[in-house]
C-alpha cells in the first residue's frame, strides 16, 4: 500500500447533523497497533499502597515493569508492558484508572505596571515588609533554568530534573540536543531580580525540569515534579506546559487538584488552541488549579489600509515595530525564496506560511530591499510566532483567510498600502484556548493575563515571547505577593481573591467576553491586594439540564467572608432575565469584620423553552462600596458538537514538511484520513491513522516523501467514537511537478458529514 500525504490550499468547513451526500466513501478499517510495542501507562489506585504491596500486585504478570510510585500527588504508579498486559491491570478491584501516558509541550514592564504589579510594591506586610514575594517559595515545572543568569541568581532556591534524574535544574543546552529556554523566561516573569524585575521580585523560584529538549516531556515526569514540590512544601506552583485533552480527570490534573488540597496554589495555562470553544487543554481544566488566558498588554497594533479595508497585523515576535509614515506598494512573493523576491526593492512584501522559516523569509525579504514583510498563513485561522535573530525590517502575521484576499487586491490591480497605529489593551488573544471543561462544564480558564510580547530572561540574555506559558506566571507571582501579605490564606482564598477583584474584559466590538473565554476576567493585583471581601468559590457551575426533566432546579453555594474591619452590607442582583430561567437569590444580609455565611443560589429552568445549548453570565453582588461579578455557566443536555472540524493541510515550517491539524472536541476512538481516487473512488490507503485520540487540537508533522504522484483526491477526514463518526471530505491536487496546487474549482467540494 503507497504511504502519502496531500497538501491543500483552501479549506472551508460545514457541518450538518444528517448526510448531505448520497454517496458513501468506503475504507478499510485503520490498521491494527502492532500489539508486541511496549507503553508506558499510569495507574491510579482507590487507596494508598507501598512500593511492596504494589510490586506484589504486579509480579503475576512478567510483561509489566513499575517505573515509579506516586503517594503524594495521588496513589499510584507508572508501569511499562506490552498493551494486553496493561488491559490486565483494569481488572484488578483495587485498581481506580489505567491511563496512557500522554505527552506535554510548553505552551509556548507594561505587563507588570497593567497588573497592578508595581503598585503592590508600595504595599507592605504584616512585619512592615514591602510585598516582593519574600520567603514565598515558588515551584516552577518546565524546561529548567538558567540559574546563572544575572537577574536570576539571586531568586534561584535549588531544584530537580526529573528528566535526567538528579538536582541539576538547568535547561536543555543546544550541545544535548534541542536547547530551551522556556523555563528561565517563566521565571523571570515571576521573579526577575535586576536589570528587569518579576512580579515577585523576591520570591524563592525552586525549578523542577520536567519537560526535556524540545520542551516535551512526559505525564510520568510532570507527576513526578509535583510529587517532589509536594515534598518540597512550595507556597505556590508554576505549570506553564500542557496537552490539548480538554478533559477534567487526566492523571495530571488529578495530581494538581491533590498539590492544591495540601496547600499549594497551582497555577496553569490554558493553552494556545484558540480561539475556538473546548481548545482548553489538561492541567489547565483542573478543577482546583487557577488556569489562566492570554490577553495582551498595552500595545501599538498596526492596521493596514488598502482599498478602503483595514486589516490588523500581528507583528512576530523579535520583530521591529511595524511603523511607516507613507503608503508603500505590496507585491506578492510567493513563499518568500529569493528568486519570488526580485522586484521587492522598497516594497512591501506578502508571502505564504511553508516551507520556509519565518527568519529566512524575513532575511530574503531584507536581502532583495524589501521595507517590510507580511506571512499568511497556509492552514486556517490567525497563527503567532518568532524570528530566530534580529532582522533589521518589521515582519508581520495574517491569517489564511486575510491572506489570500490581499493576494486577490494585488492580482486586481490594488498593490498600495499604508499603514494606521492603533494603541490596544486588554484585549483576548487570538490563541488564547477556550472553555469550558467537557464533562464537568466548569468554567476554564478561570482568569486572564497579559501574555502577548512579554520580554523577560532566557539563556544568556532576554527576549520577548508570548502564549498562556507567558500569561501563567504573572498569576503565579501574584499568586506570592498574596501569601507574603496573608500567609494564612490557602489556595482557594487567594485564587478568590484575584477572581473577585478581576476585571471584565470587552472584544473590540464592545461586548463582554464570554465567561469559559476569559473567566472572571484580567486580574489586578492591587485590588485583590485591597479586598475587603471574599466570595468563595468565584464562579458557579450550575450543570446539565435534560429536556426530559422538564422543570428542572440547580443550587449552587458560596460563602462569603468579611476579611474587612467594619460590617458591610451584601446584596445581589439577578442576571439578566431569559426566557425559561427563574433565579432564586438572597435577600441583603450583613456581616460583622471575620465573619462569613454560606448561601444559595437557585436556578430552576425549562429546557423546553430554551433555546442556546451553552448559558452563561455574571452574577453582580454588592459588597459594600465593592461590585464583585460571580461568573456562572449551565449547559443543555450534552452541547452537540461534531467530532471532527477545523481540517487545515499545509508546508511545514520547516523544508521537506508537511503539518495537518484537525480539532477533535471529544476525542475520537478511532480518527483516520483516507484517501481515494477522485473519479473511480477506489480506496487508495490512509494518510494517517490514530487510535485513542485526544479531544482537542491534533497537530501533525509528515514528512514530504509520503506525497503521491501527480492528479486530483478526495480526503475523507473522520473521527469515530461511542458509535457516531462524523467526516469531512477534501478535494487535494498534486500537480505534475509534484507540488501542491489548487484544484478545480467545480470539483473542490467539501462537506462534512455524520452517521
Amino acid at each position: 500500500m503507497k504511504k502519502f500525504l496531500l497538501v491543500i490550499t483552501v479549506i472551508s468547513l460545514f457541518w450538518s447533523q444528517s448526510p448531505v451526500s448520497a454517496r458513501t466513501l468506503s475504507h478499510p478499517p485503520i490498521p491494527e497497533e502492532t500489539p508486541g510495542i511496549e507503553k508506558v501507562a499510569i495507574v491510579v489506585l482507590k487507596d494508598a499502597r507501598n512500593e511492596q504491596r504494589i510490586k506484589k500486585m504486579i509480579d503475576q504478570n512478567p510483561d509489566l515493569q513499575i517505573r515509579h510510585t506516586f503517594n503524594q500527588a495521588f496513589n499510584g504508579f507508572s508501569v511499562i508492558g506490552k498493551q494486553s498486559a496493561l488491559q490486565s491491570l483494569q481488572k484488578i478491584e483495587s485498581v481506580s484508572s489505567v491511563s496512557p501516558v500522554n505527552t506535554y509541550h510548553v505552551h509556548s514592564d507594561d505587563n507588570i505596571k497593567l497588573i497592578g504589579g508595581i503598585k503592590a510594591r508600595g504595599y507592605y506586610d504584616r512585619d512592615n515588609q514591602r510585598l516582593t514575594g519574600k520567603g514565598v517559595k515558588v515551584g516552577v515545572i518546565d524546561t529548567g533554568i538558567d540559574y546563572n543568569h544575572p537577574d536570576l541568581r539571586r531568586s534561584y532556591g535549588g531544584g530537580h530534573d526529573l528528566v535526567d534524574n538528579d538536582k541539576d535544574p538547568m535547561e536543555t543546552k543546544a550541545a544535548r540536543g534541542q536547547g530551551t529556554l522556556h523555563g528561565t523566561h517563566v521565571a523571570g516573569i515571576i521573579a526577575a531580580n535586576g536589570r528587569i524585575q518579576g512580579v515577585a521580585p523576591e520570591a524563592t523560584i525552586i525549578a523542577y525540569r520536567a519537560l526535556g529538549p524540545g520542551g516535551s516531556g512526559t505525564t510520568e515526569q510532570v507527576i513526578a515534579a509535583i510529587e517532589q514540590a509536594i515534598k518540597d512544601k512550595v507556597d505556590v506552583l508554576n505549570l506553564s506546559l500542557g496537552n490539548n485533552v480538554n478533559g477534567p480527570d487526566l492523571p495530571i490534573s488529578m495530581a494538581l487538584n491533590k498539590a492544591v488540597e495540601k496547600g499549594i496554589t497551582a497555577v496553569t495555562s490554558s493553552g494556545n488552541s484558540g480561539p475556538n470553544i473546548w481548545t482548553v487543554g489538561s492541567p489547565g481544566t483542573a478543577s482546583k488549579a487557577i488556569s489562566v488566558g492570554a490577553s495582551t498588554p498595552t500595545m501599538k497594533v498596526p492596521f493596514l489600509n488598502i482599498g478602503g479595508r483595514e486589516i490588523r497585523l500581528d507583528l512576530l515576535q523579535g520583530s521591529k515595530d511595524w511603523e511607516f509614515d507613507r503608503s508603500y506598494e505590496l507585491i506578492d512573493g510567493g513563499l518568500g525564496h529569493p528568486e519570488e523576491l526580485k522586484n521587492a526593492e522598497g516594497k512591501m512584501v506578502l508571502v505564504e506560511r511553508g516551507e520556509l522559516t519565518f527568519t529566512d523569509k524575513a532575511v530574503h525579504a531584507m536581502e532583495a530591499g524589501a521595507e517590510g514583510i507580511i506571512i499568511f498563513n497556509n492552514t486556517q485561522g490567525r497563527f503567532f510566532g518568532n524570528l530566530d535573530s534580529g532582522v533589521p525590517i518589521p515582519a508581520a502575521a495574517l491569517s489564511k483567510e486575510e491572506g489570500e484576499e490581499l493576494k486577490r487586491d494585488i492580482n486586481e490591480g490594488r498593490h498600495l498600502a499604508r499603514t494606521n497605529i492603533i494603541e490596544e489593551r486588554d484585549i483576548l488573544a487570538d490563541f488564547s484556548s477556550r472553555g469550558p471543561v467537557t464533562s464537568t462544564w466548569e468554567i476554564k480558564p478561570d482568569i486572564v493575563a497579559p501574555g502577548v510580547a512579554i520580554n523577560s530572561t532566557i539563556p544568556g540574555g532576554y527576549l520577548p515571547l508570548q502564549g498562556t506559558s507567558m500569561a501563567a506566571p504573572h498569576v503565579a507571582g501574584a499568586c506570592a505577593i498574596l501569601k507574603q501579605a496573608h500567609p494564612e490564606w490557602g489556595p482557594e482564598q487567594i485564587k478568590a481573591a484575584l477572581m473577585n477583584t478581576a476585571k471584565l474584559l470587552r472584544n473590540t466590538d464592545g461586548e463582554t467576553y464570554r465567561t469559559y473565554e476569559q473567566g472572571a476576567g484580567r486580574i489586578q493585583l492591587d485590588k485583590a491586594l485591597r479586598a475587603e471581601t471574599l466570595v468563595l468559590p468565584a464562579s458557579l457551575q450550575f450543570g446539565k439540564f435534560q429536556i426530559a426533566d422538564r422543570l428542572h432546579e440547580h443550587s449552587s453555594f458560596i460563602t462569603i467572608e468579611n476579611i474587612s474591619e467594619k460590617t458591610q452590607t451584601y446584596s445581589f442582583s439577578a442576571p439578566y432575565k431569559e426566557q425559561g430561567i427563574n433565579w432564586e437569590i438572597p435577600m441583603a444580609f450583613q456581616l460583622n469584620p471575620g465573619d462569613k455565611k454560606k448561601v444559595e443560589i437557585k436556578m430552576s429552568a425549562d429546557p423546553t423553552l430554551l433555546k442556546k445549548k451553552i448559558h452563561d453570565g455574571y452574577l453582580l453582588m454588592k459588597a459594600g462600596a465593592e461590585s464583585i461579578r460571580i461568573p456562572y455557566l449551565y449547559v443543555l443536555e450534552e452541547p452537540d458538537y461534531p467530532r471532527v472540524m477545523g481540517f487545515g493541510l499545509g508546508k511545514g515550517d520547516k523544508p521537506g514538511t508537511y503539518r495537518y491539524e484537525v480539532y477533535l472536541p471529544g476525542g475520537a476512538e478511532e480518527f483516520g484520513i483516507a484517501m481515494f481516487d477522485s473519479e473511480s473512488l477506489r480506496f487508495m490507503g490512509f494518510l494517517d491513522w490514530k487510535r485513542n485520540a485526544g479531544k482537542g487540537q491534533l497537530l501533525q508533522e509528515i514528512p514530504a516523501d509520503k506525497l503521491p504522484g501527480p492528479g486530483l483526491y478526495l480526503a475523507k477526514v473522520f473521527a469515530k467514537k461511542a458509535g457516531k463518526e462524523d467526516w469531512i471530505e477534501t478535494y487535494l491536487f498534486v500537480r505534475p511537478d509534484g507540488q501542491l496546487g489548487d484544484p478545480d474549482p467545480s470539483a473542490n467540494k467539501r462537506t462534512t458529514q455524520s452517521k
